[in-house]
């Protein structure tokens, strides 16, 4: 090994070229990982967006096809969109999905008031006894839904809420609140305390601090937060059939079952194109909300 001066200054010492073997072996190891990573993308897209194919086409299909599909799953003799002109003209569709984004939207909105100085507390305030309410907010939204619902209608109806969208609200924050408190207590946790000192120290009250300083830094947060609480209520199903029974009031998950489905036999064209149609509004949300979601799932990770 030699070394060779370039201007006045010693040159780095050459190193010997990889043998033809070790070369080739690593692109053949790069090659294969691109493989695999490619299969894997592939087999995983394919996974995903199969029900969103599958609902497409048998919205689309005709009458003839759909009895025809333990048979031929994938063959199409015509498509048709009958399916969402029944929808839109027969059914109540579009009186159930305003009624979905009046609860969903409400629900979400209240709970963000209720649920931001709850994670403030939990996140920012030591106080004897946080911890253990922590603990206790996190284990109320753990509870499931089943064992709920029957001490749910009893004070829905002593408050005389039956069968309005004012109940499913109601009823919607005893899980909403909960799941927004614990998940931004720890973006909460992760802002430096100097900023709201400082704000303290120039006369700011905590309140003052908390909306000015760090509730900003914790936007994206929020809005993660309420994305997640928006599909929630979108999805919710046992307490909409539950404490909603007018068809009128139903949102659009009870609505479509129950108006779509008679005893055994179900408008399965009616049925994928409402649920299309239903997805809808929380593919445009995410869709505008997507830079703060994305950057809100690791707004809280690090700490400082």
């Amino acid at each position: 090994m030699t070394m060779t001066t370039v201007s006045g200054r010693a040159a780095r010492p050459s190193l010997p070229a990889p043998a033809p073997r070790t070369g080739r072996l690593l692109r053949r190891l790069k090659l294969g990982r691109r493989l695999l990573i490619t299969v894997t993308m592939t087999l995983f897209t394919v996974f995903t967006l199969f029900p969103f194919v599958w609902m497409a086409l048998t919205s689309l299909r005709t009458g003839s096809d759909l009895y025809r599909v333990a048979d031929r799953p994938f063959s199409v003799s015509g498509l048709t969109l009958e399916h969402f002109r029944e929808l839109l003209t027969e059914t109540k569709f579009l009186t159930w999905t305003l009624n979905s984004l009046i609860v969903a939207l409400s629900a979400s909105a209240i709970a963000l008031v209720i649920g931001v100085p709850a994670a403030y507390s939990l996140g920012r305030l030591r106080y004897r006894g946080g911890a253990v309410v922590g603990v206790i907010v996190f284990s109320t939204y753990l509870l499931p839904p089943a064992l709920l619902f029957i001490p749910m209608n009893v004070v829905v109806n002593r408050l005389h809420l039956g069968n309005t969208l004012g109940a499913l609200i109601l009823v919607y924050l005893t899980f909403l609140v909960p799941f927004i408190a614990w998940m931004l207590s720890s973006y909460f946790q992760s802002l430096p305390v100097e900023l709201a000192e400082a704000a303290r120290i120039d006369g700011a009250s905590r309140l003052r601090a908390m909306m000015v300083i760090d509730l900003p830094l914790v936007l994206p947060g929020v809005v993660s937060v309420f994305f997640f609480a928006f599909t929630l209520c979108w999805q919710e199903y046992l307490y909409a059939l539950t404490f909603v029974r007018s068809t009128d009031k139903q949102p659009v998950a009870v609505g479509l079952v129950n108006a779509l489905q008679v005893g055994d036999v179900f408008a399965w064209g009616q049925l994928m194109g409402g649920a299309l149609l239903g997805a809808l509004p929380v593919v445009i949300i995410f869709s505008f909300l997507m830079d703060y979601y994305l950057s809100g799932l690791t707004a809280g990770a690090v700490k400082g």
